[in-house]
């Protein structure tokens, strides 16, 4: 396999993230995804490795990339995904900018920045390093909502590793992350009976009246003191205020940092739908996306002191956080395996039209990957 010179020129890797950031490449949005798909796939044919596409239904294509496709065992799985949060148009209204400090743009930091530091990583690890070691990269198209599509996959291939590497964006102040919210998202339906608000009121079913009493009840399962948090963000209903409404929706949000009482929550909300507030109107209740929290076992504590003891060789001072926003990473943590995430550079704005990439951690971040990797390799 051939591997790239040591020395790293920030201008030749902007010049190699641009492409991947100048496209709109949302989630669903399958010919931005398949853009980003032949440009990853072409970077590691180009490096000699075996490059697969994996079919991820409605999201389009995935990638999963091994240096030795012979292997069932994984020494170290890299995840990464190729969408963004982005609509069409994003991407020739705001595409890639940079100034002496920072790159700007749609998924700079979120996360094409990171697919890219793992490609650098590989590109110029050790040859008999990398000849030691069974690697294999899963790529997603489907990550910003939850991973629907792919988590399957991404299952089926970490139960073989030990253990999984994420390259999300570092935090704002450099911190890697050891922890994550779990997630959960559920879109409820209320169907009753229409009538004209009148005369016929007391014959009605109102959907509408349904869903009003069950935001309260959604909200009265927050526990703030554990995190568990309970969210309606969207609703839909009408706009005739002159009849009784027969159907009406909601989107609700759930993060929280304990499996155990999430399952209770679950638990609670599917009950609910058994007994409506007004009788007559039935609830349906329909888990769309679901992430465990992750949380660090005595696994996943023994490669956190690994990635702090390359980053003191390095010079790197290495920090953790915990936050919401699942990720990936909570779908192999579960599993068991240990698990690193936020291995990307350093940025911030995530999801917005603020995202930056502070190019000065770039290289570093490079170079702890490889470090990270080495010692992995014995």
């Amino acid at each position: 396999m051939n591997t790239a010179p040591q020395n790293f020129s920030l201008q030749e890797y902007l010049e190699e993230l641009r492409p991947l950031i100048d496209v709109d490449c949302g989630t669903l949005t399958i010919e931005g995804i398949e853009v980003i798909v032949q440009q990853m796939g072409k970077k590691y044919l180009d490096m000699g490795w075996y490059v697969k596409r994996v079919g991820c239904g409605i999201a389009g294509t995935g990638l999963e990339i091994r240096n030795k496709p012979d292997c069932k065992n994984i020494d170290v799985m890299l995840i990464g995904h190729m969408d963004t949060v982005f609509p069409v148009g994003t991407a020739a209204a705001r595409p890639m900018t940079f100034d002496e400090k920072r790159a700007y743009g749609p998924g700079v930091s979120d996360m094409k920045s990171g697919l890219l530091n793992v490609v650098y990583a590989l590109r110029s690890l050790d040859k008999n390093t990398l000849n030691k070691l069974s690697i294999c990269i899963c790529m997603n198209p489907d990550e910003e909502i939850g991973s629907p599509h792919s988590e399957e996959w991404l299952k089926s291939v970490a139960v073989n590793a030990k253990s999984v590497l994420v390259a999300e964006a570092a935090r704002e102040d450099g911190s890697l992350i050891k922890a994550r919210k779990g997630m959960a998202r559920y879109q409820l339906t209320f169907s009753g009976k229409t009538v004209p608000a009148d005369s016929e009121l007391q014959n009605g079913r109102s959907a509408i009246t349904e869903m009003a009493n069950w935001i309260l009840g959604i909200n009265a399962l927050t526990n703030l003191e554990s995190g568990t948090t309970l969210n309606v963000g969207m609703i839909k209903g009408s706009a005739e205020a002159n009849i009784v409404q027969d159907h009406a929706e909601a989107i609700v949000d759930v993060q929280f940092w304990d499996n155990d009482e999430y399952a209770d929550t679950d638990a609670k909300i599917r009950a609910m739908a058994e007994t409506p507030f007004i009788n007559g109107v039935v609830v349906t209740v329909n888990r769309a996306t679901h992430k465990p929290s992750m949380m660090p076992s005595e696994q996943t504590e023994a490669l956190m002191a690994l990635v702090e003891e390359s980053g003191d060789e390095l010079g790197i001072n290495i920090t953790w956080q915990a936050v919401g926003g699942g990720s990936d990473a909570n779908l192999t943590a579960v599993l068991g395996i240990p698990t690193i995430d936020g291995l990307g550079p350093v940025g911030a704005g995530f999801h917005g039209i603020d995202e930056y990439l502070e190019l000065k951690t770039i290289e570093p971040r490079i170079q702890l990957l490889k470090k990270v990797l080495t010692k992995l390799a014995g």
